[in-house]
């Protein structure tokens, strides 16, 4: 039994970090149909959030509580100056990201050069579960990744600025009847995908070296998540999460880790086939 307990710990850790990259995803590219192929940026911009507050004098949670504003601020500011001019035009909003994120990855890289910046974690210690040892920031990442979660879950289903976004999608013009104003809610509905990324930055911040391309190893992962799991579906993010997460880890444990990602990206691709709506479509 306790033989199963790291690979089980080592799933939720994983399928918690997809949960965490792929939420923001969910809502700018399976809610508002934008190809943002700057969103790993957002991530890293949240990673070097937690940078910068630590050698300001901060800490851990006081960067947990920065990097999502920063990443709302920056995402308000472009969705208004540049994203808003390409929806409904797929080719523009990919041209316009990729561009970004080449631009993003070299002014983070010119400001914070390009070796690997560490982060210490909160927990640096372990915790026993039924006799094995596992890191309590690890624990602490697959608790808080559920949180963040069920509160964006509860936030697009049960509030009024859910309600009024989706409204938005559907039908801007009888959204617009209806005394909602869609360009503003876009833009508010896009910066919170960008302040969820910049969360996810911190929270990942202590498990890798945080670099200027950082983002990178998570873009095609979370597209995959939000496709698979069924775009438009918040809730379906968590679904495709603990297939690509829960897959990955196990082949992991029999192949090299790089041939186990192209595999999982591979199955992916034949799910979509049969299943192009996702396993959970909205």
């Amino acid at each position: 039994m306790s033989a199963y307990i790291p690979y089980f710990l080592n799933s939720l850790t994983l399928i918690s970090i997809l949960l965490l990259v792929s939420m923001g995803m969910a809502i700018i590219f399976g809610l508002m149909n934008v190809v943002n192929l700057a969103h790993g940026e957002f991530i890293t911009i949240g990673a070097f959030t937690l940078v910068v507050v630590e050698r300001v004098g901060g800490n851990f949670w006081l960067a947990l509580i920065v990097a999502p504003v920063v990443g709302y601020i920056f995402g308000l500011i472009l969705e208004r100056v540049l994203i808003r001019r390409v929806y409904g035009n797929a080719l523009h909003a990919l041209l316009m990201t990729w561009g970004l994120s080449l631009i993003l990855q070299q002014v983070i890289q010119l400001i914070f050069t390009a070796n690997p910046q560490s982060i210490k974690g909160p927990f640096p210690g372990a915790i026993s579960i039924f006799g094995e040892n596992y890191p309590a920031y690890r624990l602490f990442l697959i608790c808080f990744a559920l949180a963040v979660f069920v509160v964006t879950v509860l936030v697009f289903k049960k509030t009024k600025f859910g309600l009024d976004l989706r409204a938005s999608i559907q039908s801007p013009e009888m959204a617009s009847v209806m005394g909602v104003n869609p360009a503003k809610i876009n833009a508010h509905a896009f910066a919170s995908g960008a302040a969820l990324a910049a969360l996810a930055g911190v929270l990942l911040a202590p498990l890798t070296a945080v670099t200027a391309y950082m983002g990178l190893n998570y873009l095609a992962r979370s597209f995959f998540v939000v496709l698979i799991g069924g775009a438009g579906s918040i809730s379906g993010v968590a679904a495709g999460s603990v297939l690509i997460g829960g897959l990955e880890t196990f082949l992991s444990y029999q192949i090299p880790v790089t041939v186990a990602q192209a595999a999982v990206l591979i199955l992916a691709i034949v799910i979509l086939r049969f299943r192009p709506k996702g396993i959970l479509p909205a």
